[in-house]
């Protein structure tokens, strides 16, 4: 088959697109035909090397993709050869503690498809059948690729972890990326009000789009300054922030007393400073999260099939440009998912 691969951490250049043994399922594997793939940030990271993970060369990335299931091993039962399915990449045990609590992203061997196994960038992957989310007939491959990892990391921090309610407000740092625009859409849906941050103005009227009641300009604006003054000093109940260090102290001044910070990763670096003062004073919550449960991607991806939840499609391009489509995400043009579509089917 073909696949996108490199065989060492470093920049772009180390990116192919060529000829890889064909994966063979295992026992509680499936064998999916991949239609379509996406990129997240995750793949770009993964790709210049992230420390304390030791890939196994050469390395396929990607963690979202979505096809038909050709082949299931021998203890198979939950998907069967002519599925129509999407990749979640999170991959827990089944048997620990947090496991059997539900908790799958606890999981203590939790691990990620495409961040520290091989990943779905393919003509075909091999995965857990338990990682596969079976698709309607009306979604199409591009939207089915785009939506697991990034809707399901938002639907955690804010409907599980931050427990956000109607009428409550949210800032959401860095509204067009992935994450982000899944943010604000699921924030909107659970009627919160929506304060929300981006780099250009055309990013702004995006995260207008996804459902943003305010927006703010953090490259011409302090947004500290700016949310002080529309909410009249009082704050927002929510933040999501998982830029880091840059934004983390700015972040908790904007939260009101009582309020939560949730972080679902740190773009900017993993080490930032707390005013302690603040976090006692006004009582503060931060909350960690990651990924989602198996039920909860069940949830938020159903209402991405029925269409309350939209997937913003940026650029769809053959993997053979995978290069290309690294760049956009790490130059940040534009907004929403990078979709690459193997070769073969074009």
């Amino acid at each position: 088959m073909q696949a996108v691969q490199f065989t060492e951490h470093g920049d772009r250049d180390v990116i192919e697109y060529g000829d890889f043994p064909d994966p063979e399922p295992g026992k509680d594997e499936a064998l999916v035909d991949v239609k379509a793939g996406a990129l997240n940030h995750l793949d770009v990271f993964t790709r210049r090397g992230l420390p304390g993970v030791d890939l196994e060369m050469p390395h396929i990335p990607g963690s979202d993709a979505a096809g038909v299931v050709t082949d299931i091993g021998e203890d198979v039962t939950r998907v069967e050869v002519g599925d129509r399915v999407a990749v979640t990449a999170g991959v827990s045990c089944g048997e620990c503690e947090f496991c059997r609590h539900g908790e799958h992203s606890l999981c203590e061997s939790y691990h990620l498809i495409g961040e520290h196994v091989r990943g779905v960038h393919a003509e075909q992957a091999a995965v857990p059948a338990a990682n596969l989310v079976h698709v309607p007939d009306d979604v199409d491959w591009v939207t089915a690729a785009a939506a697991p990892l990034t809707f399901q990391t938002a639907w955690r921090m804010l409907m599980t972890r931050a427990d956000i309610e109607a009428g409550e407000s949210i800032l959401i740092l860095g509204a067009s990326g992935g994450v982000g625009q899944a943010a604000v859409q699921i924030a909107d849906y659970a009627g919160a009000e929506v304060y929300a941050t981006a780099s250009t103005d055309e990013k702004l009227e995006y995260a207008e789009e996804c459902g943003a009641d305010h927006t703010i300009n953090y490259a011409e604006n302090d947004f500290a300054s700016e949310m002080r003054e529309l909410t009249d000093g009082r704050g927002v109940d929510v933040v999501v922030d998982y830029v880091g260090p840059e934004t983390w102290d700015d972040s908790t001044k904007c939260l009101a007393k009582g309020g939560r910070l949730v972080t679902c990763g740190a773009t900017t670096g993993p080490k930032a400073e707390t005013n302690i003062n603040r976090v006692f004073w006004k009582q503060i919550d931060i909350l960690g999260s990651t990924m989602a449960t198996l039920g909860e991607v069940d949830d938020v991806l159903s209402l991405v099939w029925d269409g309350t939840f939209e997937p913003r499609i940026r650029e769809t391009l053959p993997m053979s440009e995978a290069t290309r489509a690294h760049e956009m995400l790490e130059e940040r043009e534009g907004f929403g998912k990078v979709v690459v579509i193997p070769d073969s089917e074009r």
